[in-house]
């Protein structure tokens, strides 16, 4: 029986890696295709595919075939209120490093 926090884990495991944070701020203003996410990321279409892959199921994203083409859309817009939440404690984290070790 998967409980709540086995939910919430599988979510926040899917979206911790820092390639698969850039996906979802590429797609962030809409639907890509991969063919389009690989060169702006400069990765390669091997690596991009397993991350997508790990982020349609997870239930992040949702794919579908246009012809040649696979494009990619976020199942739920609340994702990016939790990456822009970390992207918030991480620079808070990060400033207050600097200034105990003296960098401006």
């Amino acid at each position: 029986m998967n409980t709540t926090a086995e939910f919430q884990a599988e979510i926040l495991n899917a979206i911790a890696h820092p390639n698969r944070i850039r996906i979802l701020e590429k797609i962030r203003f809409g639907v890509n295709c991969n063919c389009e996410i690989a060169p702006e990321l400069e990765l390669e279409q091997s690596n991009l595919s397993r991350h997508l892959k790990i982020l349609v199921k997870s239930g992040i994203l949702r794919a579908w075939k246009e012809g040649l083409r696979t494009n990619y859309e976020i199942t739920n817009e609340r994702i990016y209120d939790l990456l822009d939440l970390v992207s918030d404690i991480a620079k808070t984290d990060l400033e207050k490093k600097l200034h105990t070790f003296g960098v401006s």
